[in-house]
This record gives structure tokens, sequence and C-alpha cells, in this order.
């Protein structure tokens, strides 16, 4: 058969329980968890997840940008492989499901199918993607995007965290470098399971997200250059103050967002000062602009006005100012048959569902641009991400585990 039955389920019991244990490797001060990319507590996660990928039959493989691939054969192994997956990695203050239910669940995927004696004609490749995040070595989606072609792997191993360490020597120093070629691997079609990170399907009730779009993003790194100086001395009138200008890059791009609407969403999400003393006029402050819609024209018209508008505010109050990219995508059209595979086993499963775009950037943006590729999202609650106290139910990751494992199946074609 092509697809499979409706009465083929995962073991929810087993995925809730891995999901928890891997969610004690690098434990967050307030239940959620702190396993930032390339750490100590990074590889140690890595490691179990090899040992469970092992124990459920699959060989791992590494390539050189730590990206982690778990095989399980197929009936002709010279057939381009269906993928699935997601990342590990967590922000500082990170939930226990960002990412890490699309590895997991996929892990329970590929259990389920030994469980029951399934074969599939494709072999089929559950992936960690390394550095998904971005919160320690900027941009996100790095390791995917060397994949697609679109960083050049010196370029990614250059990157540095706020100490001046870099990706290429944390990526030895944690033993994850592996040999195999970036982006050498053939992909007939990827999927990747998600919590939505939004509040849409829960306030909808809906069980399933069909993801047929991404928003592009464009991430722009803001420094303002002004004067420190004593902020009980110094008259008002002769301050060159860089957090006044960051406060009115601030509203400016509220404004620039708002002017968007609908479709379109802008903030500041770092922010620094310097030299971040109680008692000084801030004379340095650096940000980041985060511009996001799956619109095209909006998206670069915001950046657009963005970079025409801020200079005006700064050369008002005196300021130096640059403004470099940090970060972009373009927005994404996932691939129409694979989130037709999506769609119809939500509906064969009997959950409920809707279309939706993705508000974040994900490792299947970029995959999508050098395979067919498909997300499936379930609710979180109250939207609730990047946050210690983020939270899905049992049933909702149960539901779109399934979905995923039918999808996959369809895809990698079972063998009666």
């Amino acid at each position: 058969m092509s697809a499979p039955g409706e009465n083929l389920k995962i073991n929810s019991d087993r995925l809730w329980a891995s999901i928890h244990e891997l969610a004690e490797i690098g434990p967050g001060v307030a239940g959620g968890c702190n396993r930032q990319t390339l750490t100590d507590e990074d590889a140690e996660g890595r490691a179990l997840f090899q040992k469970w990928c092992e124990a459920a039959g699959c060989t791992m493989g590494l390539d050189q940008m730590g990206n982690m691939f778990a095989t399980r054969a197929g009936e002709d192994d010279s057939l381009d492989p269906v993928y699935m997956g997601s990342h590990l990695d967590t922000q500082p203050t990170g939930g226990r499901y960002d990412g890490i239910l699309g590895v997991l669940g996929g892990l329970e995927a590929l259990r389920t199918m030994n469980d029951l004696g399934i074969r599939t004609k494709r072999p089929i490749v559950l992936v960690n993607w390394t550095n998904e995040e971005g919160t320690r070595f900027a941009p996100a989606m790095l390791a995917s995007g060397v994949f697609a072609g679109m960083h050049t792997q010196d370029w990614a191993y250059a990157r540095e965290d706020a100490e001046g360490k870099t990706f290429g020597d944390e990526l030895v120093r944690i033993g994850w470098k592996g040999d195999e070629e970036v982006g050498a691997r053939k992909i007939h079609s990827m999927f990747e399971l998600h919590i939505e990170q939004g509040p849409i399907l829960e306030a909808e009730g809906k069980d399933i997200g069909v993801v047929t779009h991404g928003q592009g993003l464009w991430w722009l790194q803001v420094t303002l250059t002004g004067k420190d100086a004593h902020t009980g001395s110094t008259p008002m009138n002769m301050r060159v103050n860089a957090g006044l200008g960051m406060a009115r890059i601030t509203e400016l791009v509220h404004t620039i967002a708002m002017d968007n609407q609908p479709g379109a969403v802008g903030a500041i999400g770092q922010a620094n000062v310097y030299p971040n003393s109680r008692n000084v006029i801030p004379g340095k402050a650096v940000f980041t602009i985060d511009f996001r819609s799956p619109d095209q024209e909006k998206l670069d018209g915001m950046k657009a006005r963005l970079e025409a508008e801020a200079p005006k505010i700064a050369e008002e109050l005196g300021l130096g100012i640059e403004i470099e990219v940090a970060g972009h995508f373009d927005p994404v059209t996932f691939d129409p048959t694979c989130v037709g595979m999506v769609r119809a086993a939500a509906e064969r499963l009997g959950h409920s569902h809707m279309d939706i775009i993705s508000g974040a950037g994900h490792d299947a943006c970029w995959i999508n641009r050098v395979a067919p590729t498909a997300m499936i999202m379930c609710p979180c609650v109250d939207g609730l991400s990047h946050n210690e106290a983020e939270d899905i139910s049992q049933p909702w990751a149960a539901a779109g585990a399934d979905v995923l494992l039918h999808a996959v199946l369809e895809a990698a074609e079972v063998v009666e």
C-alpha cells in the first residue's frame, strides 16, 4: 500500500517519556531547558539521541557541520531517502518541545515501524540539524543553511559567540564534527514536525496545522554611537544618548510593522547598551531588529523603510549609526505534494486541521530549496515558546507524531 490505515498510531506514552528524559539534560531553572548548541549539554543530548537511534536499528551518519543522520534501511537503498526531523538545541531559557518534538516524534515513528514490522521501499532518515536556534551562533538554521548552499562552511565555522569562541572550534571541542561532506546527501522529501510557537491552532481548536508557507525574515543589527557621560551632571541639551536613539528606533520598528498590517511583524528582540551603568548615559547601543512577513514586497519594504528613516533619527540626536544584515531568508512556499500528504494524513486519522503559515523560521525552510518539503504543526499552550513555560499536551504531541508517521510512510512507500 502507498498510505497506511487510520488505525496505525505511535506509542504516545513512549514518546512523552522520551521527551521528558531528554529534558533532564541541560535543564533550565524554571522547568524548561538550556541546551544551547555546541555546549557540553548539547554533546550529552546528542549522545543519548544516538543511543536511542542505534537501539532502533538505525545507522548514524555525521557531517562536517555536526548534523546527525539516523538511517533506517529501505527495501531499495539505491532510492533517495525520505527525511524527517528538526533540532535538539534550545534557547538559553527554552522549553522542552521546540525542535525536540520533531526529532523525538520522528524517533517514535521509527520505533513504531519496528514494533509493527513495517518495511518501506525507500530508506528513511531522521535528522538532528545543528544550531537551529542561532542563539549562541547567529544566524539561526546555520547548519541546514550550509547543507542547502545558503552559507559557506568556512563562513559558518567562523561565527563567534558572545565570548569570541567560534562555531568550528566548539564543534571540534565537543567531539561532534563528522567527516561527511555537508549537502552531499540526496533527499527524496523532508517532513518536519514542530510546535506552532503561536496561538492560532489552540485558539481555533485545531489538532494539526498543515503548513503551506513560511514567513520570510530580515534580521538587522543596528549600532548607535554616542558619547558616555554622567547622568547627573550632563545638561539635557548636551547629551549624545545612544539609548534614546535605540528607544526611538524601537518605536519606528513598531510603526513600520503596524503600517504593513495584516501579515507583517516587527520587533527588537536583542538589545545592549554600553557601558550599562546606572549613572552613565549610554555612549553605544547595539540591537537587532526582526522583521517578518510571508509577503516578499512587504518584507523588503519594511527593511528599506527602516534603512531610510533610522539614520534620520540618529542624525537628529547626533549619533553615528551602522546597519548590517544579521540574518535573512525569503518567504517559503512548501511543496504542494508533500503538503497534500500531511493534509491527507490528518484527515485519514480524523484530526481537525487547518492550513497555517509558519511565523518562525525552521530548518525545513532551507531544505525546501533543495528537496520537496512540508511541515506539520501542533498547538502549544497560549502560543508560548522560547520560554521555559512552553507547554503542549500529550495528545497534541501524539497527533502530530501520528500525522508525521503517516506522511513519511506514504512518501517512503510501504512494502506489503
